[in-house]
């Protein structure tokens, strides 16, 4: 077998390349199959297909996309949107004033309209005749039903909408209008070049798909420029254009969206491979590479690693959880596509094994036309460690685990995914690595930590708490594993390694362990806040405040806060103190074990720094559970006391929140709110969809098992302290205070100002306003309760600028104001040890 290296594949050799049948390792600089006309096609495929030409490459990788209906989904909800503002009467100013602006630009005679062409049935015809002209059969009538589809479609859209009628003097500054104040929606020209250049796409190089796009852009600025269409009309008929695209995607397929064996036969016979057996040895899977076992001619055993799209992606829930844990985290670099994926994945496995490490020889990395990139690497014959017992792994094995973890961190590299599952032991006992996708290389010495823990915790799932810690004592240096220990907590781990263990408290067992074995303290919490983050809370705390006052007189606005009464403001700054310190009640009275009353409101003053500037408060929870297991509290049970202190926010908030509404009731005509007859209809069948993707084999076992697992837990932790009267008491007790004195804080501003008000009602707003909130993800409900108490301060009875004045001031000193005590007391308890 041997490496291509002519037009269809050119090679690019690797510095001391691994030996292998196919030789030196291919690089990505051109897809498979693009071959020179007049070369000669590989050979035929045994038990494959017998033609290897394009068009049967073509069909082997079409397929459909999952996201194309999830695009479908916006084109048609944004396009009804736009069919709703078109069908009001007039137009938006800054509509008129975009037309206006594109009207003024020169006027070049017809060469204008010769656009405009494109977006007609010319601009069909051409485009369908190009393709079959380059033999593209199936890009012509992909081309040719889109242009047609999205024709009719227009033309419906125009029997529909009525033409949208502007006032003459909106358009005084039109130059080339065509003197009709009536505009067709949406635009045909648009909608029509926009679906040709949509069902192309797949077909054709990115710069041709970028020069296609240019070009819709083009002849919508020439719709406008002729004065036949409006800007809500052009982009109406370009969202239409791209969803008529997509579903035509979804309904026939598209290139490049499926990987069958056919198409990995024909790909490897194009590097010059000769399968004879292709195997599928790793499922479907949306987001996961395909991975198939390839026997060659000359009886060789390959693997070949798909890769359909990016695959080295963290999800939000990770990241988030990753920013919460006591570990300082480093944003891996973001992969562009999936052929830089391979290509990452060949360079850091060639390095890794240069460095010693045991891993599956890379021998070639290349593209399928019209298809994904693959990576192959030597088949070796053994068994991963996830299927040994633990009485066949001995210490020997445990030993080269670790050597090869050693052999990582020497040559720098991260390698980010040690699960069992991708550690192979051979025959002969060696361990070798594969799967280096999320892989980092030239790191700082500290991230190899990662590894050690993802190790240690793969181990234990196999081999015990016990043994695994011992052979790591014995393998590496204690100030390495010391370095690992804050990587072992479910925060700091992706869910691939916590499913590893039988049971979730193995994971605290397993950091105890090493900590006692170490000798050392449980890491101390690392703040999620950072430098950007206050930057970007500040610059919203200054807009939002910047914007208030336009609302009203910001003349009126500064008067009232320059003569505000200074006894009263000065009460308002006592309640937002009082009520920090009052939150510690609600953890006092969540705990079942007595805890020390100075240092939990110390925590809880510094709450207000890491809390109040933390996404939906976020840092609040992450402090004190922090606090709670600097204490000994095991993690479950200092869960269960942040669950049950949340569970008594929910309560006390809720209730508050009904009442207020009852309140406010002529500000809020709860009465005259009638339920649409297909709400209980569509709870009961998103109720009914619920429990039937619970009865499935997926929710039943991935899913409901662990909803009643986590309640099970929730309950055995939270149980003792709710039989106890006093600690329930107090628990709830401290959540009301804690809500009466934060909305004390607006009485006494806007008694500051002199205003009439009735306290209850204005307690009724603030109780409302902070739930909305709390309901949004902004730090501290920035925006979202400002907007609140300015709108319901204003419907009951206290004029604009009185509001926002208070609104404004309220917010300042009761809320943002604790934050200043709150870094000076965060970074005294980090020094001291506290958390």
């Amino acid at each position: 077998m041997r490496a291509r290296t002519d037009a269809a594949a050119s090679a690019v050799r690797w510095d001391d390349p691994p030996a292998g049948p196919i030789g030196p390792v291919v690089d990505l600089s051109a897809p498979v199959g693009e071959a020179d006309p007049d070369e000669p096609t590989a050979p035929p495929v045994a038990d494959g297909p017998r033609r290897t030409g394009r068009y049967l490459r073509l069909r082997h990788s079409i397929g459909r996309h999952p996201g194309d209906v999830f695009r479908m989904a916006v084109a048609s909800g944004v396009v009804l949107v736009c069919v709703l503002v078109a069908r009001a009467r007039g137009a938006n100013e800054v509509e008129i004033a975009i037309f206006n602006e594109i009207q003024r630009l020169p006027h070049w005679s017809r060469g204008w309209q010769v656009l405009t062409w494109f977006g007609f049935w010319p601009g069909i015809v051409v485009g369908a005749g190009l393709a079959l002209y380059l033999g593209r059969v199936r890009m012509a009538l992909a081309v040719g039903w889109s242009g047609a589809v999205a024709w009719l479609l227009v033309a419906l859209l125009h029997v529909l909408v009525r033409a949208r009628a502007i006032d003459v003097a909106l358009l005084a500054g039109s130059l080339h209008g065509s003197g009709t104040q009536s505009f067709q929606f949406p635009s045909l020209h648009v909608a029509v070049i926009a679906a040709l250049a949509t069902a192309a796409a797949p077909y054709v190089t990115r710069a041709e798909r970028y020069g296609s796009w240019v070009l819709v852009v083009a002849v919508a600025v020439t719709d406008l420029h002729e004065g036949t269409n409006l800007p809500l009309g052009v982009f109406a008929g370009a969202v239409l254009g791209w969803g008529v695209g997509t579903v035509l995607h979804l309904v026939l397929g598209a290139p490049g969206r499926r990987t069958a064996e056919p198409s990995v036969q024909v790909a490897l016979s194009q590097v010059g491979v000769v399968p004879e057996r292709v195997t599928r040895i790793r499922g479907r899977r949306l987001l996961h590479p395909q991975v198939y076992d390839v026997t060659s001619a000359d009886g060789d055993r390959l693997r070949v690693k798909v890769v359909p799209r990016l695959h080295r992606l963290a999800g939000p829930a990770y990241k988030l959880r990753r920013l919460l844990a006591s570990v300082e985290v480093v944003n891996e670099p973001a992969m562009s596509t999936p052929r830089h994926e391979v290509a990452h994945e060949a360079y850091i496995t060639l390095l890794a094994e240069r460095a010693g490490v045991g891993t599956l020889p890379v021998l070639l990395a290349s593209e399928i036309e019209h298809g994904p990139p693959f990576l192959i690497q030597q088949q070796v014959d053994g068994r991963a460690l996830v299927t040994l017992s633990a009485e066949e792994v001995d210490d020997a094995l445990l030993a080269e685990v670790w050597r090869n973890v050693r052999a990582l961190g020497s040559a720098r590299i991260a390698h980010h995914g040690l699960t069992a599952s991708n550690l192979l032991v051979d025959g002969s006992g060696r361990i070798r690595i594969s799967d280096f996708t999320f892989s980092r290389v030239a790191t700082p010495d500290r991230h190899n930590c990662q590894d050690v823990a993802e190790v240690l915790v793969s181990l234990t799932s196999v081999v015990g708490v016990g043994r695994a810690v011992d052979s790591a004592l014995h393998a590496l240096p204690p100030p390495l594993l010391q370095g690992a220990l804050p990587h072992l907590q479910p925060l700091a781990l992706h869910a691939t390694f916590r499913r590893q263990l039988p049971e979730r408290s193995t994971l605290g067992e397993l950091r105890e362990t090493v900590a006692e074995r170490l000798e050392c303290d449980v890491p101390p919490f690392r703040s999620p806040v950072r430098p950007a983050t206050v930057a970007i809370v500040a610059a919203g705390v200054v807009a939002v405040y910047l914007l208030l006052p336009e609302f009203a007189s910001i003349t009126r606005v500064r008067s009232l806060i320059a003569h505000a009464d200074d006894g009263w403001l000065a009460v308002t700054v006592a309640t937002g103190m009082l009520a920090v310190v009052v939150s510690s009640w609600t953890i006092l009275g969540a705990s079942r074990d007595r805890l020390p009353v100075g240092r939990t409101i110390a925590v809880q003053v510094a709450a207000a720094f890491t809390g109040r500037t933390t996404v939906a408060a976020l840092g609040y929870y992450a402090i004190n559970l922090a606090f709670l297991e600097r204490l000994g509290v095991r993690r479950p049970d200092a869960v269960g006391v942040l669950l049950l202190n949340r569970a008594a926010t929910v309560v006390v908030s809720g209730l508050a929140t009904v009442i207020g509404l009852l309140v406010i009731r002529d500000a809020v005509p709860i009465g005259s709110v009638s339920i649409p007859w297909w709400a209980p209809v569509a709870l009961g069948a998103a109720v009914v969809a619920a429990a039937a993707f619970l009865l499935t084999p997926y929710g039943r076992d991935r899913v409901w098992k662990r909803i009643r697992s986590m309640l099970g837990e929730l309950l055995a932790t939270t149980a003792p302290t709710l039989r106890r009267p006093v600690r329930t008491l107090q628990l709830l007790a401290g959540e009301t205070v804690f809500l009466a004195l934060s909305a004390a804080g607006i009485v006494s501003t806007l008694a500051a100002f002199g205003a009439h008000f009735s306290v209850v009602a204005v307690v009724a707003v603030f109780v409302v306003a902070s739930t909305i909130g709390q309901l949004l993800p902004t730090p501290g409900g920035l925006g979202a309760v400002e907007g609140g108490l300015v709108a319901g301060l204003t419907a009951v009875g206290i004029p604009p600028a009185t509001a926002i004045a208070a609104a404004f001031l309220a917010r300042v000193l009761t809320f943002w104001l604790p934050v200043v005590p709150g870094i000076v007391a965060f970074r005294l308890l980090q020094h001291r040890g506290v958390i």
